[in-house]
């Protein structure tokens, strides 16, 4: 396997992924009790992190060694998609997931995760839109 396709497979299992926590999972959240979305949340985040995580640091290496090997325009605007969507990740959404984990959350962040995840569902849409033309 090429790793052209390896890279469109990641890119597509974490664009699948974004589209499923955007459109289903963080608009659920407003459906939760207080109570019920803490005990949730601890199982959602425990679990699609064993999914996301690894997919994540595959995606930035198998990127980080294209760049390495071939300067081109296609490498450097998938490394900076994939570091704008990391830096939005910690610098976003990592803070509101732990607010939630501390029980520090009301309807407003709720709706504000919604609203700021559409950065990194276009970005990592963005991405996968690009390494489909490359590969076909």
């Amino acid at each position: 396997m090429s790793l052209e396709v390896i890279r469109l497979l990641l890119d597509f299992g974490l664009v699948i992924l974004i589209w499923i926590i955007q459109r289903i999972v963080y608009p659920s959240f407003l459906y939760y009790t207080k109570e019920n979305l803490l005990t949730w949340h601890k199982e959602y985040t425990a679990r699609f992190a064993v999914i996301v995580i690894p997919m994540m640091f595959a995606q930035l290496g198998v990127s980080a060694y294209q760049l390495s090997i071939s300067l081109n325009l296609y490498t450097i605007v998938s490394i900076v998609i994939i570091s704008l969507v990391w830096l939005s990740t910690f610098l976003q959404f990592v803070p509101i997931h732990s607010n939630i984990a501390r029980a520090t959350v009301d309807e407003k962040t709720l709706e504000l995760l919604v609203r700021k995840n559409w950065i990194r569902t276009a970005l990592w849409t963005l991405l996968f839109v690009i390494s489909c033309i490359l590969v076909f």
